[in-house]
Formats: structure tokens, sequence, C-alpha cells
């Protein structure tokens, strides 16, 4: 039985009620371990009444899109996805989640529904091509699903060229010391008690040293990146400063910030590319559920929020930071159709990243500080394109300064303290100031739940690490399978 406390109390003529909320939420938990302990059908219509009607909605809609993407993304079962991305979730959802019906798959609709409220549409997550899954908000039906956004794009081809442009890659140099690195990653222990990996890719430019998956995955199994995704939010927007359209210097083109007089208009791109842009956001910055699992539109949720810093003056994790940046290209381009088909036709598609889909919300913003779907090889492919400085191919895709500014420390970063990584522009650091074992260059995507991608261009090399670790209680120590994996591909 969980006792749950609150950082404030109620006061009625002076008189603090702590107690009784202590008490409320006392009888809460016993309702809610009774009914999840007492429940013998999963797929159970039967509500707790005293369960908050909108949290049930929040985590029906955790389960909708994480069933759909599981489905329609990774191809994955439903058994599977119970087991993997519907496990090690936020504790707080737990409870409500147990009791929840199973989702309903609809798959010759490729969407899919769940009940949490007899008054109430299930909560819907809609599949399509390229953009992959959408939630639609709390309240809609399935006949609303033609207000999502879609794009029309010739699929990619499977390609049969060598790796990293193709998936053919014909010399797996494993050697048995790398082998049994690459294989600690996978026992649960070595890296991090009870941690859950799922795929390791080791790689230079030009060929895959290591690779490893768990049973049920493949080079073409993919599952959410998590904040990962805000380093290939970041790639995005090089794509575009390359190309002209956007300045990270310059103020930001978010439209709801550029009323006469909204301070927040000046804020520049680079302040949401450094976590600095002195906007509010909950104590712990990436807890989105409104837009995550709600249904919510940036436009109504990230773009409401007020200053509470002067921009630059604060490093803040923040989701909505990733989501802003990107809506200011949106405002840049003022063109939507161009705006959701330029990741696709000016990063992922030409680097081969090809099995990789960028989700928005319904109101056509992309929510990449989270919401994307990948492989562990695509994951290497972005780390690739930083080794070789922003060229794929003999093309240049980034500006030629691109690498080092995103690995350049931020004017504001995380406070100092041991194994705490710095930060740049959307992306991790690890310089020996810190790391003292690492090289002083390394650098990383990373995202919750173990998804990690550290890129090392000293040394020429990409980590890949994919994982589905229960993030409330463990976490793969990153810098020392790093510092391993090097020793074990030293000459």
């Amino acid at each position: 039985m969980t006792i749950n406390s609150f950082d404030f109390t109620i006061s009625i003529k002076g008189t603090a009620m702590k107690k009784t909320l202590i008490l409320a939420s006392l009888l809460t938990s016993v309702t809610l371990s009774t009914n999840t302990l007492g429940q013998d059908r999963p797929n159970s219509n039967v509500i707790n009444p005293m369960t908050d009607k909108h949290l049930n909605a929040i985590v029906a809609g955790y389960k909708a899109v994480f069933t759909c993407g599981g489905t329609f993304n990774g191809g994955k079962s439903q058994e599977q996805i119970g087991k993997e991305e519907l496990s090690g979730i936020k504790p707080e959802y737990r409870d409500a989640q147990a009791i929840l019906p199973m989702a309903v798959i609809h798959e010759a609709e490729k969407y899919v529904s769940v009940h949490y409220a007899d008054d109430m549409p299930p909560r819907l997550s809609v599949w399509r091509p390229h953009l992959g899954c959408v939630q639609l908000p709390i309240g809609a039906t399935i006949e609303d699903r033609d207000m999502v956004p879609t794009i029309n794009l010739e699929e990619p081809k499977t390609s049969n060229a060598l790796w990293p442009n193709g998936n053919f890659n014909n010399s797996i140099s494993l050697s048995e010391k790398l082998k049994k690195v690459v294989h600690h990653a996978f026992d649960g222990t070595t890296y991090g008690d009870g941690t859950y990996t799922t795929a390791v890719v080791v790689t230079t430019m030009d060929e895959i040293l290591g690779e490893e998956y768990r049973d049920g995955f493949n080079t073409h199994t993919s599952h959410r990146t998590w904040s990962a995704a805000k380093s290939i939010a970041a790639t995005v927007i090089g794509a575009a400063q390359y190309q002209g359209i956007i300045d990270v210097k310059a103020p930001n083109q978010v439209p709801e910030f550029q009323a006469k007089g909204d301070p927040r208009g000046d804020i520049t791109l680079e302040n949401f590319l450094h976590m600095g842009s002195g906007l509010y956001s909950r104590r712990l910055g990436n807890t989105t559920p409104d837009v995550y699992w709600g249904g919510g539109k940036l436009d109504d949720n990230g773009a409401g929020m007020s200053l509470e810093a002067i921009p630059g003056t604060r490093w803040k994790y923040a989701n909505n930071d990733t989501m802003l940046a990107m809506r200011s290209l949106k405002g840049a381009m003022a063109d939507e159709d161009a705006y959701l088909k330029f990741p696709f036709e000016e990063l992922t598609y030409k680097i081969g990243m090809n099995d990789t889909k960028l989700e928005t919300d319904w109101g056509g913003n992309f929510i990449f500080s989270s919401q994307v779907w990948t492989t562990a090889r695509d994951l290497a492919r972005l780390g690739i394109l930083y080794l070789n400085n922003g060229i794929w191919d003999g093309e240049r895709l980034l500006p030629e300064w691109w690498v080092d500014y995103v690995k350049t420390p931020a004017p504001v970063e995380p406070p100092f303290r041991e194994g705490a990584s710095g930060y740049g522009a959307q992306f991790w650091l690890y310089p020996k100031t810190r790391f003292p074992y690492l090289p002083d260059d390394s650098f990383a995507a990373r995202g919750n739940r173990g998804q990690n991608v550290m890129i090392i261009p000293s040394k020429g090399i990409v980590i890949v690490r994919r994982g589905h670790d229960d993030n409330s209680k463990y976490r793969f120590d990153l810098a020392g399978f790093t510092r391993d994996v090097l020793a074990a591909i030293e000459k």
C-alpha cells in the first residue's frame, strides 16, 4: 500500500488541511490497489470511480499511442508491446493503466482505440505513412481522423548498397573482445542492474564493427526514441540553417510569440536549442503529458507558457524548447506541407533512415522532443553524418561548423556533479572535465528508457544502445559502456 504525499497544503481560516489530503490519498491508493489486484479480466471495462477521469484519459492516450506505434511502426505483437512499451512506465500511471481495458487494434483501418469512460469516446491514435501515429484530442471520434495532417511522399526503397547507404554489410569484424563487451550490455547487470537492452550497434563511417539484438528484434524493429529525438530535431534545424531558411542566432518565428510587446518574441532559436528559453515549465520540463498522451496541440500548450527567466540566463531541460524550435521552423517556412516533408526530403531519407517515422500532433506540429520511432541502424546513420562533418555520400547537408556547434557547451549548462553530462545544442556532452576516461569530443543523443547514440569524432566511432529500461529504478551506464567498447577496439 502506498501513501501519496503532496508538496502543498490547503488552509481554511488558518487551519491546515494536510492530514485530510494524506487520508484522501491513502484511500485512493487502497482502492486502486484493491481493484488492480482483484482484476481477473485484463480487458475489463470497469473503471475505478475514485480515479480521476482526466488521468484515465491521459493514461488511455499513453496506451493507445504506444500500441499504435508498436504495431504499425514497430511490427510488434500486442503481447510484446505490453511487455516492453507498456512496462516500466511512469509510476503515477501504473495503477490507472492496470485497470484500463486492453487497446483495440483496428488493423485494416490502421488505428488503435482505448476505452476509459462510459460517457466519453475512447482515446484514439491513428497511423499515417511517413508520419506514424497521431493522437486525436480527448473527446474526438474516429470520424474526426480526416483532420490529421498527412503528406504524399514516395516510399523509400530498401537499398542493397553497402553500409551505411544500404543495409548490406559484408564484414562485421566483431572481435572476441568487442563481442564480449557488446553481449554484456544485454545481461542486465554489467552496465546497470535491471536494465533491458534491445539493440547495440558499434560502427565506423563505413563498417559495422559489432551488432546484437534481443530476441524479437532485428535491423528493422523500431521503437520510440524518446528524447534522443531532440538531437534529430537539432539536425533538421541544421539542415534548414544550411539552406538559409532560418538563422539560429535570430529571434524565433513562433507565430504565437509575434504580437507586439510580447517579450517571448525575443527568444532566439539558439536559446531553444540550448534549453535556455527562460519559459515556464513544470519542475521537470521533461513532463509534457497534455501533448504526449492527452492529444493536445503544441499551439495550445507549449506555446502558451510565459517567461520565468531572461532568455539565455538559465539552463532548464524542457521538452517545450525543442518543440518550439521546430514550431519556429514551421513559422519560417509558412507552408505546412513543405514543413512536414522537409525532415524526410532533406535529412532522413537522404541518409537512409528509411525505417524512421517522425510523428506530429493533430495540428501538424512535429513532436521532435520525443515522438520519433526508429531503429538502431537508423540512429547509427545519424551518428555517421556527424562523424563525416555533415556530409553524406558527397553532399553537404549541414553547415561546416554545425558539428562543433552542437557539441560546444551551452552558455549556461547543467550544474557540475560527478557522473553528470554537460549540454550543447540538443546533445549531451562528455568532456574529460566530467568523464576523464572518455575522449574529450564525446557527445551523445540520449532518451528515456536508455535510448543512446554516442558519437566520438576523434575515434571515428558511433555507439548505439537501445533499451526498455524502467528509469524509475534502473539506468544504463552509457559512459562505462563507451569506455569498454573503445578499449575493446583499440589496435
